[in-house]
């Protein structure tokens, strides 16, 4: 009965997560959201009447049972924010969707994510990037997970050189899982969900809108450690995907193009406005996120003892004393660093045997 409630999360119309995750969280359940009585509701902090008088939810279970079944006949997963195969990068994400829909049997959590986006009319120029980039990527110890949109131009080019390079690749896509956008790219939809998968957060009942394209880029960027920009004029998708992925906190990086070409004004504003770190190569990619002394198992070392630690370094270490094991994206937001600078900070208290790495990205004391 609580897979019912989980996708009739979905059917609630006007809500929004954010008030979602609040009941949640209040009543105890996902049940408790479709239980409690509605006075007991007005008595959560920022829940109002207006909140009240959306909720429908008989309607939401009834379509929730009719849903199930197309999920049951289609092959189709769900993934729910409590659960531990949700996207632990995205719980970091205050408006991420409760409820998840995906085809295909990958790990979300891996250890490295990258998001690649850009503009639908991809030059040579961007796709041989795009193409060096994740041929590079496929190269090192520790593989990522490539994330993208499933779009014309850089997205599909970005799907299809890491289904080449035999790298994990996850399509974020603007509608339900009944249908495909752009049907040309069924073929490669096809071999995604064999080698990654298909993902979205919405029903199968969901009206094809563009505007849904919009809030999946939330999905792009939440999930992923770092967001890259091959490609966009000065406004497009990828720019709000990459806004967005800053708004979380995460690092943007962004490949520089001649100030003649059209399809380079995004890519250098970001740059020239310190909203993205220019990129040329993996190797800046590693540098900025601290995965050069990564690329290989770090050797067993003892932690020394009466270390002194930077302010910078003190503050990381409080946190995790604090909190116990946390992702690295919390531990940013905790502390109102950069991405990069916790990424180096945390790799250079591991070598110091004050910190240790856990699978996910997830940090913890060295005890």
């Amino acid at each position: 009965m609580e897979d019912i409630y989980k996708i009739a999360i979905s059917f609630l119309n006007g809500i929004g997560p954010v008030n979602t995750k609040k009941v949640i969280a209040y009543t105890g359940s996902v049940e408790g959201l479709f239980k409690e009585k509605k006075q007991n509701l007005l008595k959560i902090p920022g829940i109002g009447q207006s909140f009240i008088d959306k909720l429908d939810r008989d309607n939401a279970i009834q379509l929730a049972e009719e849903e199930l079944k197309f999920i049951a006949d289609n092959h189709i997963r769900v993934s729910f924010y409590l659960e531990k195969d949700y996207p632990q990068r995205l719980l970091n994400c205050a408006d991420s969707p409760c409820t998840l829909y995906y085809k295909g049997n990958t790990d979300f959590n891996a250890a490295r994510t990258i998001s690649i986006v850009g503009t639908r009319n991809a030059s040579d120029y961007g796709r041989e990037i795009c193409n060096k980039l994740i041929q590079d990527l496929s190269e090192k110890e520790v593989k990522p997970l490539i994330i993208s949109g499933l779009a014309y131009g850089v997205d599909i080019c970005a799907h299809k050189a890491a289904l080449r390079n035999q790298l994990k690749t996850v399509a974020a896509i603007g509608h339900g899982l009944h249908m495909l956008y752009p049907s040309q790219h069924k073929r490669y939809a096809e071999e995604i969900v064999n080698q990654g998968a298909l993902i979205s957060e919405f029903t199968s009942k969901s009206k094809f809108d563009p505007k849904n394209f919009v809030r999946r880029n939330r999905i792009i960027a939440g999930m992923a450690d770092a967001t890259i920009v091959i490609e966009s004029a000065s406004k497009g998708g990828s720019l709000v995907t990459a806004d967005i992925a800053n708004s979380y906190n995460r690092d943007v990086f962004a490949f520089p193009g001649r100030t003649s070409d059209k399809s380079s004004t995004g890519c250098n504003k970001l740059i020239k406005t310190n909203q993205a770190h220019l990129i040329e190569s993996v190797a800046d990619l590693e540098y900025i996120l601290g995965w050069e002394n990564k690329n290989k198992s770090p050797k067993t070392v003892q932690t020394k003892l009466f270390i002194e630690l930077s302010p910078e370094e003190e503050s990381l270490v409080q946190v995790l004393k604090e909190k116990g094991n946390m992702p690295i994206d919390s531990i940013s937001l905790k502390t109102s660093f950069p991405m990069s600078k916790v990424s180096s900070l945390l790799l250079k208290l591991e070598f110091e045997g004050i910190v240790k790495s856990l699978p996910g990205k997830i940090y913890t004391l060295n005890t």
